[in-house]
């Protein structure tokens, strides 16, 4: 609970002191006894307003600072914000690659793969191949060209890359490349309303556009236990963000990389059912509230026993 939200329920609680007074200040200048069994009942009535009021007021406020996102944005430094991050080519990847240029002919023996694809797709054969695998130590075999390095290149470079050789070999002069990732993909797990893998069209997603596409976090989802599994050169890293903080957009799992996976632990609620309330204030206020209106009751007892 941070010191607004203590001032605001501070603020509450002295209104309530008021209006539970109210009957006492009216009647104190009668004689004794000067509270009558109705003002002790309207008194008590008061009380038993205030204490939910202030009780329920604590509780919606803590929640709104459990669930909202990037709380502080405001204030954020925006100079710091994550740089989009340009898709590196890994091991296992798959690619899509076309070569055209003026004359088609001249482009055809480049593209066997997908000429062979649009062929199976008219019903004249099948094949298994939809793009270029990128193998174990990080190649991959392309026609009339042979083997080419392309771990660690962006799809710019290999582009070039190719475009260049194919100058080189005196076949095409003006060649035009196309390279594209066919297994984007990212994973959102836990809390979240529709996990699952899901393919990412272009180069780039972040890692809040992966979870709008995964329905959103449900109410049990922790914002600030959100986990991004990644795996790069064969080490794998874990990166704890929070939501609720602005300098998630400078986190460097704000970009996602192809293969991330997303974890969203579930909160106290979830994994402990029994547990009736999620706010630690919340069940002192109800210890309190319980206590007084014990005293109360008993109060009242007493009134009538010795009239």
């Amino acid at each position: 609970m941070n010191k607004y939200h203590s001032q605001s329920v501070l603020e509450v609680g002295k209104i309530g002191i008021v209006i539970i007074f109210a009957p006492i200040v009216r009647n104190v200048h009668q004689q004794p006894p000067f509270l009558s069994h109705k003002s002790i009942m309207r008194i008590v009535s008061n009380f038993l307003f205030v204490s939910f009021s202030v009780l329920l007021f604590a509780s919606c406020r803590s929640q709104r600072e459990k669930v909202v996102y990037l709380q502080d944005i405001q204030t954020f430094n925006r100079e710091i914000i994550a740089k989009p991050y340009d898709v590196k080519i890994e091991k296992d990847d798959v690619l899509n690659i076309l070569v055209s240029s003026r004359d088609p002919e001249l482009s055809t023996p480049y593209n066997q793969v997908l000429t062979t694809r649009a062929l199976a797709r008219n019903g004249y054969g099948t094949n298994s191949n939809e793009g270029f695998l990128v193998d174990s130590k990080g190649y991959i075999n392309y026609p009339i060209l042979g083997q080419i390095y392309v771990e660690g290149l962006t799809r710019t470079e290999l582009e070039k890359e190719i475009q260049k050789r194919i100058i080189s070999s005196g076949f095409i002069k003006d060649p035009t490349v196309t390279v594209q990732l066919q297994n984007f993909k990212v994973s959102v797990l836990g809390e979240v309303n529709h996990p699952g893998s899901m393919s990412v069209k272009g180069e780039r997603i972040t890692l809040l556009e992966a979870i709008g596409m995964a329905g959103d976090l449900t109410i049990y989802g922790r914002r600030d236990r959100v986990f991004v599994i990644r795996e790069t050169d064969g080490h794998r890293e874990v990166f704890q963000t929070d939501l609720r903080k602005a300098d998630l957009l400078a986190s460097p799992v704000y970009y996602l990389h192809q293969n991330d996976v997303i974890y969203v632990e579930p909160n106290d609620k979830k994994t402990q059912m029994s547990e009736i309330n999620q706010n630690n204030n919340v069940n002192v206020w109800l210890s309190v509230t319980s206590t007084l209106v014990s005293i109360s009751t008993l109060t009242i007892t007493i009134i009538d026993k010795t009239k």
